[in-house]
């Protein structure tokens, strides 16, 4: 078990085996492998992508940029070449696999032509569409949020971290840029949460 425990990779390929056992046997439910069994699969994914985009973005923000000031300059280049590249990795293909199943999810459940207008697709009618206003709102502060992570995020970091040649006053103007749009992206990320938690349980 040790042995296991101390290998990531290792780790991570048992978690994934045990939970499609798990799924897998969700289809020998009573309505066996439908429409609704599929869905349930596209949650399971767009959530665990989630927890993966939104723990990063809550990592690099609660933690990394507010304690970068107070580490020594010489223990700095560990975390510039070593942590936040690989912690972007992460966070960016996250960001882009919990987008693609959030679309995939609300095609699968029949409601994203409503969820994309908020509720104005074939007319509003207030209370019936009242739910697509709330979750079409959390799909679109998703997609500002994914857009930030690859259109200026990305671009930017790869500049502050040396993986783009730059010059001292370009790395340094787009580090304060990637982190301003890293922090809207937190803003925006708790009520984001709070219209698709909510949402499930009061329209789901």
């Amino acid at each position: 078990m040790v042995g296991l425990l101390s290998n990531f990779r290792n780790t991570f390929i048992v978690s994934c085996i045990l939970a499609l056992v798990i799924v897998y046997g969700f289809g020998h439910g009573p309505n066996g492998f439908d429409g609704a069994y599929f869905q349930a699969v596209y949650r399971w994914l767009h959530v665990f992508f989630g927890i993966l985009w939104i723990g990063l973005l809550y990592y690099f923000n609660f933690v990394q940029i507010r304690v970068m000031p107070q580490i020594p300059a010489e223990l700095k280049p560990a975390i510039s070449k070593y942590i936040a590249p690989e912690a972007l990795f992460w966070f960016r293909w996250a960001a882009l696999a919990t987008w693609v199943m959030g679309v995939i999810l609300a095609i699968a459940r029949g409601y994203f032509a409503e969820a994309a207008t908020m509720g104005l697709w074939g007319g509003y009618e207030r209370g019936v569409d009242m739910g697509f206003t709330f979750i079409g709102l959390g799909m679109w502060l998703a997609t500002i949020m994914f857009i930030n992570v690859w259109g200026v995020i990305w671009p930017n970091q790869k500049r502050a971290l040396g993986i783009v040649e730059a010059d001292a006053d370009t790395k340094a103007k787009a580090a304060k840029m990637a982190m301003l749009f890293s922090r809207i992206n937190t803003l925006l990320s708790i009520p984001m949460l709070a219209t698709m938690a909510m949402y499930q349980t009061l329209f789901g």
